[in-house]
Formats: C-alpha cells, sequence, structure tokens
C-alpha cells in the first residue's frame, strides 16, 4: 500500500494531463448533486456511450476515488461545486475513454502486460515508480530495477480494493496514454504531401494579381432601413442547420433575495467590541483573553512585519504603544480589536541550510519513524557537526528533504513567515551561525542560520474578532419576501412585484442544461436547475438558498434539441442577412451588366486599384486598404476578368466589382523556400488532426441521463 499511496497523487495527475491535452476537443458536461426521482423507477445506469451502458454503482465508486485522492492532496474533502466538477471529470473520463478504445479496437491498438512490465521497469518519464524514492538509487537518481521488480511482484498478489487502487492509479493512465500515443502517432505519419498539390501550391505562392475595383460599403444604407423578421431568420437557420445545433435546455430569470448581514446585524457585532475595549487594554493575559472571548480570530504568539498587517490599517496599528487597543474596525467579515504586545528588531530575510529526520511521510501522513528513535538521530548528527563533521555530507546521507538534501541542506534565502512557526522562530530570533535541533510536524531539523540580512521592526499584536453575522430576524425576513415572491403565479405579477419592491430580475446570460450546476452568477444552482427542467414555461419556482441569497427563479422558455430557433439564432445570423438585404438594394441600384465606371457613378465612388506592390496573392488574408474579403481575392486570380469585369460580388464589407489588370509571378522560390514550405504544410496537416477526438465524439451515440440521479 505504500507504494500506492505515494503514487497516488502521480496517478491522478497522468489522468487528468491525458484526458485534458491527448483528448483536448472534449467539451465539458456538467455534473449534479445526488437525488432521486418521487415517482417512477430510477434506472441502475448514468447514461451510455453506443450502447455500452454505465452503470451507477461504477460511476459512484471512480467519483469516491477521484474524491479521495483529492483528499488525500489537499487535505480536505470536496464539498458543492467541487463535487459537481468531480462527477463531471470522472463522466467525461469514462466516455472518452469508451469512445476512444472502441476506436482503437478497430484497428488493432491494445496495450499489453509486456508493455506495462516495460515501462514500470524503465526510466521513461511516465512510470509511476519514478515517483516513489525508495525504488530510486540514491546515487544515479534512476530507477532500482531490483526494487522495481519486486514491487511489481507484490502489486501482482493485490486482489479487492488493493487490485482497484492498482488498476486506477497506474494500469488504467498507463493504458491511456500508451494508446493515444499510439494512435496520435498514426495519425500523424499517415500526414502525406503530394507531389501535384505541392507543385500547385508553388504556382500559388509566387502569383500575384493587379486589380483595378469599385466597392460600396454596406453602411451607404442605414440599419434602422431594413428589418430583419423571424421568417429571414428561419430561412437562413434552415440553410445552415449546422451552425445552429443547440442542445435542449431553459433560460430562466430570477430574483434574488439577500441573506447578508443588516446594518443593525454589524452593529451588534460593533458593541460587542467596544464593550471588550477597555477590558482588553486592561488584561494582563491576551491569549487567554482571546479565547475567553471566542475571537474568531486565533492568537499567535509570535511577530510580523508592517507588510503583512492589514494595509488600510497598518500605519495606526504600527503606531500603537505597547498595552494600547484599536479599533473596532472592519476586517474582511469580521469587526476587530487589535492590541500592540510588543515589538523588535528582526531579518528581513535569512540563508538557513537543514537536516530533516522525518517522522512522517509529507504526502500521506502515514508515520515513518518513530518519535525517540527520530530524536537520538537529530541529536547525534547535531552532535557530529558541532564537533566538526561535514554539514553537507551528512545532509545527502540522512535528510529526508528531498527537495534539499541534493543541495546539502541549503534551503536558499526566505522571508519571516514563510516557514512552519517553529522552523521560523530559530531562523529569525537566532544569530548567524546558530545551530541547533527543532522539532516541528515534519519530523526533527538539525538548522544553520547561514546569514541573515537587514533589520526592521515586527510587531506582535493580539486580535479579538467578532463576526459581522446575519442574525435570525435578518435571515428569516428574506426568506418571508422570498415565500411571498414564488407564491406569485405569473412573470408579469411577478415583475409588477419586484418593481413595487425596488428588486430587480436578472436574466441568466445563457441556456443553461440539464445537467449544469451553474446559472450564471449561482455558482450552487443545481436544484435550481433541476426544477427549470421539471418546471413548465412560464412557472415560478419555490425559494432556493444559494450562497448568501434566496432564489426565485421563473422558466422563461424551454429550448428542444434540435436547431435554434429564430429569437436564438437572431444574435448570431441578423447583421449577415441585413447586410445580404443591403447587397441586394446596392446591386438594384448598379443595375444589370455594369461597368466599374457605371458602379461608381451609381454611388459616387472612385475606382481603386490593388496589388500593384504584388501583395494580393493567393493565399493572402487581406487586401490593404480593403480589409479581409476572401472572395474578392478568389476573382482577383479568375483569368476571365482580364477581358471583362466580374460580377457584383457580396463581400464580407460591401458589394464588389473587380477587373483584373494582370496575373504575374513573382522569382521563383529557392530550395531552401520550397523545403520549409513543405515542412510547414506537413505541421499545417497533422496539426488539423488535433481535433479527431470531437470527431469521434460527434459520431458517437451518447446518452447521458445522470440528472436521474443527482
Amino acid at each position: 500500500m505504500q507504494i500506492i499511496q505515494s503514487i497516488r497523487e502521480k496517478g491522478a495527475a497522468i489522468v487528468i494531463v491525458v484526458i485534458a491535452l491527448s483528448l483536448i476537443s472534449f467539451i465539458l458536461m456538467d455534473a449534479k448533486q445526488g437525488g432521486s426521482r418521487l415517482f417512477g423507477s430510477v434506472s441502475n445506469n448514468v447514461g451510455e456511450v453506443n450502447g455500452e451502458k454505465i452503470e451507477l454503482a461504477v460511476f459512484n465508486k471512480k467519483v469516491k476515488d477521484a474524491e479521495d485522492m483529492q483528499a488525500q492532496r489537499t487535505g480536505q474533502r470536496p464539498t458543492g461545486v467541487q463535487t459537481y466538477q468531480t462527477r463531471d471529470q470522472v463522466w467525461n473520463q469514462i466516455v472518452a475513454e469508451k469512445i476512444f478504445y472502441n476506436e482503437a479496437s478497430k484497428i488493432g491498438i491494445e496495450f499489453t502486460a509486456k508493455e506495462l512490465s516495460y515501462i514500470l521497469l524503465s526510466n521513461d518519464p511516465s512510470n509511476p515508480f519514478l515517483q516513489e524514492q525508495s525504488l530510486k538509487d540514491s546515487i544515479t537518481g534512476k530507477l532500482d530495477i531490483k526494487k522495481a521488480q519486486t514491487a511489481m511482484n507484490n502489486i501482482k498478489k493485490f486482489k479487492g480494493e488493493q487490485k482497484d487502487q492498482v488498476n486506477a492509479q497506474i494500469v488504467d493512465p498507463l493504458k491511456l496514454n500508451n494508446t493515444v500515443a499510439k494512435y496520435s502517432a498514426l495519425l500523424n505519419a499517415s500526414a502525406y504531401y503530394p507531389k501535384w498539390m505541392e507543385k500547385k501550391d508553388g504556382e500559388e505562392n509566387i502569383a500575384f494579381s493587379n486589380i483595378s475595383f469599385v466597392t460600396v460599403p454596406y453602411t451607404e444604407i442605414n440599419d434602422s432601413t431594413i428589418k430583419v423578421t423571424d421568417e429571414d431568420v428561419n430561412n437562413y437557420v434552415s440553410k445552415h442547420k449546422e451552425q445552429f445545433k443547440q442542445e435542449a435546455g431553459r433560460n430562466i430569470s430570477y430574483v434574488a433575495f439577500s441573506q447578508l448581514p443588516s446594518s443593525e446585524d454589524s452593529s451588534v457585532a460593533y458593541n460587542s467590541l467596544s464593550q471588550l475595549k477597555s477590558e482588553f487594554e486592561a488584561d494582563s493575559n491576551a491569549k487567554a483573553f482571546v479565547a475567553r472571548n471566542v475571537s474568531t480570530i486565533d492568537f499567535k504568539d509570535d511577530y510580523t512585519t508592517k507588510a503583512k498587517l492589514n494595509q488600510i490599517f497598518a500605519d495606526t496599528l504600527t503606531k500603537l504603544a505597547v498595552g494600547g487597543v484599536f479599533g473596532p474596525y472592519v476586517d474582511k467579515t469580521n469587526y476587530v480589536l487589535a492590541k500592540m504586545l510588543g515589538t523588535k528588531q528582526l531579518p528581513d530575510s535569512v540563508n538557513a541550510r537543514h537536516i530533516l529526520i522525518g517522522t512522517n511521510d509529507p504526502q500521506t501522513g502515514q508515520p515513518t519513524m518513530v518519535d525517540s528513535v527520530a530524536k537520538k538521530l537529530a541529536d547525534s548528527i547535531y552532535n557530529a557537526i558541532q564537533a566538526g563533521s561535514n554539514f553537507t555530507a551528512l545532509a545527502l546521507q540522512f535528510s529526508t528533504d528531498q527537495g534539499s538534501k541534493i543541495k546539502g541542506g541549503d534551503l536558499g534565502t526566505f522571508g519571516y513567515g514563510t516557514m512552519v512557526p517553529e522552523f521560523n522562530e530559530f531562523c529569525f530570533t537566532k544569530s548567524t551561525g546558530s545551530k541547533g535541533v527543532v522539532k516541528t510536524d515534519f519530523g526533527y531539523h538539525i538548522i544553520e542560520v547561514v546569514s541573515q540580512k537587514g533589520l526592521n521592526t515586527a510587531y506582535k499584536i493580539a486580535y479579538v474578532g467578532k463576526e459581522i453575522a446575519a442574525s435570525d430576524v435578518t435571515i428569516n425576513k428574506s426568506s418571508l419576501d422570498a415565500t411571498k415572491a414564488s407564491a406569485i403565479k405569473s412573470k408579469e405579477e411577478l415583475e409588477k412585484y419586484i418593481a413595487k419592491n425596488g428588486l430587480s430580475l436578472t436574466a441568466v446570460p445563457s441556456m443553461i442544461k440539464e445537467n449544469d450546476y451553474q446559472a450564471g452568477a449561482l455558482q450552487d444552482a443545481r436544484a435550481v436547475v433541476r426544477w427549470a427542467f421539471e418546471a413548465k414555461k412560464g412557472d415560478i419556482s419555490e425559494p432556493f438558498s444559494v450562497g448568501d441569497q434566496f432564489i426565485v427563479a421563473v422558466v422563461d422558455k424551454i429550448n428542444d434539441k434540435g436547431v435554434q430557433d429564430a429569437t436564438t439564432a437572431r444574435p448570431g445570423c441578423e447583421a449577415i442577412i441585413r447586410n445580404n438585404k443591403k447587397a441586394d438594394i446596392i446591386k438594384k441600384k448598379i443595375g444589370n451588366n455594369p461597368t466599374l465606371e457605371s458602379a461608381a457613378s451609381a454611388y459616387g465612388k472612385q475606382i481603386q486599384g490593388a496589388g500593384a506592390d504584388s501583395t494580393i496573392t493567393f493565399n493572402s488574408q487581406i487586401i490593404n486598404g480593403v480589409g479581409m474579403e476572401a472572395k474578392v481575392i478568389g476573382a482577383a486570380f479568375n483569368k476571365d476578368y482580364q477581358s471583362k469585369v466580374s460580377p457584383l460580388i457580396d463581400g464580407t464589407t460591401g458589394v464588389f466589382i473587380v477587373k483584373v489588370n494582370s496575373i504575374q509571378n513573382k522569382p521563383a522560390e529557392t530550395q531552401e523556400q520550397v523545403s520549409a514550405r513543405a515542412t510547414s504544410k506537413i505541421g499545417n496537416i497533422r496539426s488539423q488532426t488535433n481535433g479527431w477526438y470531437e470527431g469521434l465524439r460527434k459520431q458517437a451515440d451518447i446518452v447521458d441521463e445522470r440528472s436521474k440521479h443527482y
């Protein structure tokens, strides 16, 4: 188990990296809070991919494993939004693996036991064994093959939960990473630049056009004169369905009733501290006073620099006489009293080195050495150093701090408060050259203060804090107001209520989907989302407690899966449709069979020229003085327009008519330029394969039923 625990963090990192980078096109879906339905049976599955079920029990176990790993890394169990995010990540991982492994198996890609053994017995950076110091050679830093072989043999004996952990943290990430690498390599190897294309690109690369043209910008016609109807939008959407696909979703708005403290609540906290001020000033035991009065700020028996004080009040605090008290003042969500206990001169920074005799594993927290044994060893090393032994050599031999031992224990230069309190106290209060043994939560440190720089005043300050908290009266009033709003039967009546009471209705800016747990600025709004998908258009919700407010929501619109309706699609196409209508008006006024001269005359424009400087090539992105006009560039290389003008062209910024004056060639490319172009082309072709997973995902039949359970 020690091996599993040591590489747990690395294993999680591999999963995250592979999913996030190798499967870069995958768009995260949304996760949900647990729950059950009141009516109807609940499926034992959370979804399926191409007909293959994803069992609820399997999904929940993977989520729990992920949460356990996160808790082990951070020391805290995930809550709220973190729980939703973890479910989301696990869902995406399962879906991605099922889609990908199905595709890989079709072309014979697999990850064998022999490959697994090869990686685990190698110095490949992907080998998780390299994260376990006990499996590495202490001199070379490389994998000790014999120790790794022993570890592998032990792992093979694991069963049940231990085996599942090994698979989740070692085997599965390596399998996915290795299989993705093979698949990507095949795609890269398939990139081919045929000779005919290379020849064509070479010809286009040296050709340039010189044109004369007239442009009538769309701004000639005022936007207000052009009406874009819903029918226009629907017709456009029907011709561009791929651009306007949508998932099923809801548009909602809500009114919020704050649960934040009122001015009366603030006064309660202020007055309670004001009554303590004289007592605090007279009390001789600040630590006991802080504890006795249940302060929200713990007592710290150390000194701090001015830079680390509340900068709004730093000047006032540092000018307090010893025993003086300042406040109450507001610091974040508290009212605070501050008492000056003393000052001293401390270095700005210290350079120190140490030898750590660790008593527990910093990653797992598991004991690694009995305290009394560690203390005895630390004292022996200290005595040896005092007798003249080499500090660097002893650090290399005994220190369990892997980061500093390779540097002879050197920790570099650090500021006050950077290290844990006991370590910090020794380094900043002892003089240069001091040595000693100090115990911390990590174990026993043999410390030497190498040098100190600068001296500044540091301050010991005791704080008594009282939270500015909402009272029951405030919360109950907010709840009652929200309940009144939720009893209203229509959005129109709700809007009247809102206007009458000085409130506001907030529209969630984007459509929410069934698995969402956020709704606009509402971060932990899973309950609101679930309600919205069970409600009808116009329904008004019961109050939901979200963060520090009660929310009453209303369903504004129900969006079915398919293509967007006119209202939803309008922002994405209205400007294009308007310009198309303007183009028709402009072309009608210019007339049929125009010349450059007649087109210019119709709108009082000038005939312009471009390309004499050889900047209009087939691969040009813009035309100098005109902008990005791909259709005009295409027309510039149509040889038919050397003998006659082009038809009127609906461009991006206006209507164009083009006459090609000449199509010429620049000097032929050098061999170096040809090679560079070929290399660039191959690179571009390969880069286009980066979206391969998104392509597979779009073809897959994915059924997401998580909302039935969370």
